[in-house]
């Protein structure tokens, strides 16, 4: 498996948003995923990763 490169910007404008969720990135074998609604299956979506 490929890693993700992971873009590190400063700033994220993001227009015509649905709106968002808050979720925890959680271990599934070597890798990671985050549980999303089923209603969004199929749809691009953008994972931000925020500083703690």
């Amino acid at each position: 498996m490929n890693k993700v490169k992971i873009i590190k910007k400063t700033k994220l404008i993001l227009t015509d948003i649905e709106g968002f969720v808050k979720r925890k990135v959680v271990p599934v074998g070597n890798s990671a995923k985050v549980n999303c609604p089923k209603e969004y299956i199929g749809r691009e979506v953008y994972l931000v990763i925020i500083k703690k």
